[in-house]
C-alpha cells in the first residue's frame, strides 16, 4: 500500500489537495520523485488552501489576545451569528405592553426604533438599585450588597440562562430587575434591556453605527449608566443618548465628538458616562476647553466644558481627596482632579503611557491617596493629593512607583491594605503602603476581576470564572468553571446575587449570592 501511495498520480494529488487538503498534504510527502524543496512549496500552497476553506466554510478567525502578539483562534461567522441572535430574540415569549410613565418636559416624540420591543409583563422589582455604574456603585469593582457563595459546586455556579449577544466590550448595569448593556448588531449600535432572571430581551434601541478596529476588535465599548429611571449610553463613535429605562424611549441625544470638534480615539469612545448632581459627565477629548463636558442629566443641555486633553479609555469618577469632592479623570497625558461645579483644574499628575493607552480605573486608597496603573511596561504609582498652604490649592506627588502592577485594560481592587489586579496577564498582590509584591500567580490571560465577600471573582480572557481568596499570603484559587466561550475582555457585573458575564458573542447569568 505504501508503494501505491508513493506512486500517486498528479491528478489524484491535485484532487485530494483541492477537496481534502490534509489528505493532499500527506500524499504530497509520501509521493516519490519529488525533492524536499518542491514538497515544501507544495505544502505551503496546500496549507494555505486548507486555511482558506476553514475561513470560508467554517468562519475560522484569528484575534489577538491582550498582549497583541499571540493569536486566539475561534470559529465565528458574523452572518450566522446575527441570524442566531435574531432567531433567539424572536423565539422569546411575547410581552404584554406596559403603560408608559408620564412624559417629562425633556421627552421628545420620535419614531419607534425598528429594534424596539415592548417590556415584559411581570412587575418591576422594587429592590433598591445597586449595580448602576461601571464596575459597581463607586466604580471600584467592589460588590458589597450581600454575601456570595465561597464554596462552589464542582461543576460551577448554577446557570440561570445563556444566550447569544451582539459584539462589543461593554459590561452590564443592573436596576429594577433589568440588566442593560450596549452591543453591535450588524451595522447598528444597540442599547438593550434584559430581564435578569430569564435573559429575555425587554426592549432594544439601535442607531446606525459600526466602529471597526482590527487589533482591539469591533463594536461599542462604554458601559451604560442607570440613574433614577434613566439610562445613559455612549457608542464607540460618540453617539450619546438618554433613554427612559422602563421602555427604551429616547429622551435626548448628542454626538459628543461632533459637539466638541473632537477626533475619535484609536480604540473608540470607552468612558462610561458619570452622573454627578444634576449633570452627566462625558469625555470627548476636544481641544480648546472641550475635553471634559457636562450635560444636564434631564434636558441634555450643555452645562460646562473644560480642559484641553486628548482623552484615553478610563471612565470619570466622583471621589473625595484631601477633603474636596471632585472628579477624578485620567486622560492620555495625566491624572487630574476637577471641580464638580465647572470642571476647573484642582491638581494634576503626569501619566503618559505608550500609544496613549490609559484604560485602567484608578483606585482611591484613603482620604488623600489613589493608585493609578497602566500596561505597556508602564506600571503603577501611589499618588498623594494634599492642600497647599492655607489657600485652596492642591498638589499631587508620588509616594511610590514600580512596574509590579501593570493593568493594561483591566482594573485592580483594594482589600484590607492590599491591591489585587492583573499584572499584564498574571494575577498579583501588592502591599498598599510600600508597593511591595506579596505574590504573583494565576495565569488568567487579560481577564477582569471584581472583589466580593473577601474573594476575587475573576473572568478570564478565555471565558472561565474563577474564585480566588483575597489574601496577601499566597495565590489561592478555590474554584473555576467555563462560563462562556471565546475571547472575553468585558468586565463582569454582580447585582442581587446574580453574576452577569458577556463577551462579543455570548452572555450568561449565574447565581452567586449566598442566599
Amino acid at each position: 500500500m505504501a508503494s501505491n501511495l508513493r506512486s500517486t498520480s498528479w491528478k489524484a494529488l491535485l484532487v485530494s489537495s483541492l477537496f481534502l487538503p490534509p489528505l493532499g498534504l500527506a500524499l504530497l510527502w509520501l509521493r516519490s520523485g519529488l525533492g524536499a524543496g518542491k514538497k515544501l512549496v507544495g505544502s505551503l500552497v496546500v496549507t494555505a488552501l486548507g486555511v482558506f476553506y476553514l475561513v470560508w466554510l467554517f468562519g475560522l478567525r484569528a484575534e489577538m489576545d491582550g498582549s497583541g502578539i499571540l493569536p486566539i483562534l475561534s470559529f465565528h461567522k458574523p452572518e450566522s451569528h446575527y441570524a442566531e441572535l435574531e432567531r433567539s430574540r424572536s423565539q422569546q415569549p411575547a410581552a404584554a405592553p406596559e403603560p408608559a410613565p408620564p412624559a417629562t418636559a425633556a421627552a421628545a416624540a420620535e419614531p419607534a426604533s425598528p429594534l424596539s420591543r415592548t417590556p415584559a409583563e411581570r412587575p418591576v422589582l422594587t429592590v433598591t438599585p445597586y449595580w448602576t455604574d461601571f464596575r459597581g456603585p463607586h466604580r471600584d469593582g467592589r460588590y458589597e450588597e450581600a454575601p456570595i457563595l465561597t464554596q462552589w459546586p464542582s461543576k460551577g455556579l448554577i446557570r440561570l440562562w445563556r444566550q447569544p449577544i451582539g459584539g462589543g466590550y461593554a459590561s452590564f448595569v443592573v436596576a429594577e430587575g433589568r440588566a442593560f448593556t450596549i452591543e453591535q448588531r450588524r451595522r447598528q449600535e444597540v442599547v438593550a434591556a434584559y430581564d435578569v432572571e430569564t435573559g429575555r430581551e425587554l426592549w432594544a434601541h439601535g442607531w446606525d453605527g459600526d466602529f471597526q478596529e482590527p487589533m482591539g476588535g469591533d463594536g461599542p465599548r462604554a458601559t451604560p449608566t442607570w440613574h433614577q429611571g434613566r439610562l445613559y449610553a455612549l457608542g464607540a463613535m460618540g453617539e450619546f443618548r438618554c433613554f427612559d429605562a422602563a421602555n427604551g424611549k429616547r429622551l435626548w441625544s448628542h454626538n459628543i465628538l461632533e459637539d466638541n470638534q473632537a477626533q475619535n480615539l484609536t480604540w473608540g469612545m470607552s468612558a462610561s458616562p458619570l452622573i454627578v448632581d444634576q449633570k452627566v459627565i462625558v469625555l470627548p477629548g476636544g481641544s480648546a476647553g472641550k475635553s471634559v463636558v457636562a450635560y444636564h442629566k434631564v434636558t441634555g443641555e450643555p452645562v460646562w466644558k473644560a480642559q484641553d486633553d486628548k482623552q484615553a479609555y478610563t471612565s470619570p469618577m466622583l471621589v473625595t481627596l484631601a477633603g474636596r469632592r471632585q472628579l477624578l479623570v485620567v486622560s492620555a497625558l495625566r491624572a487630574m482632579g476637577l471641580a464638580v461645579e465647572d470642571g476647573a483644574l484642582l491638581w494634576d499628575f503626569p501619566w503618559v503611557t505608550e500609544y496613549d493607552v490609559n484604560s485602567a480605573q484608578p483606585i482611591v486608597l484613603g482620604e488623600n491617596r489613589f493608585l493609578i496603573s497602566a500596561g505597556y511596561g508602564h506600571g503603577a504609582a501611589l499618588v498623594e493629593v494634599r492642600r497647599t498652604g492655607a489657600g485652596s490649592g492642591f498638589a499631587a506627588r508620588p509616594v511610590w512607583s514600580n512596574t509590579r502592577m501593570k493593568n493594561k485594560f483591566s482594573s485592580s481592587v483594594l482589600h484590607d491594605g492590599h491591591i489585587y489586579g492583573m499584572d499584564e496577564a498574571i494575577l498579583a498582590c501588592l502591599e498598599v503602603e510600600t508597593g511591595n509584591l506579596k505574590w504573583k500567580g494565576g495565569r488568567y490571560g487579560y481577564g477582569q476581576l471584581l472583589l466580593a465577600g473577601g474573594h476575587l471573582v475573576v473572568l478570564t480572557e478565555s471565558g472561565e470564572v474563577a474564585l480566588v481568596k483575597a489574601t496577601p499570603e499566597r495565590h489561592q484559587e478555590l474554584a473555576s468553571f467555563s462560563a462562556i466561550e471565546g475571547k472575553t475582555w468585558n468586565p463582569p457585573a454582580i447585582a442581587g446575587g446574580r453574576l452577569l458575564v458577556r463577551n462579543t458573542t455570548e452572555m450568561a447569568c449565574f447565581r452567586i449570592g449566598a442566599r
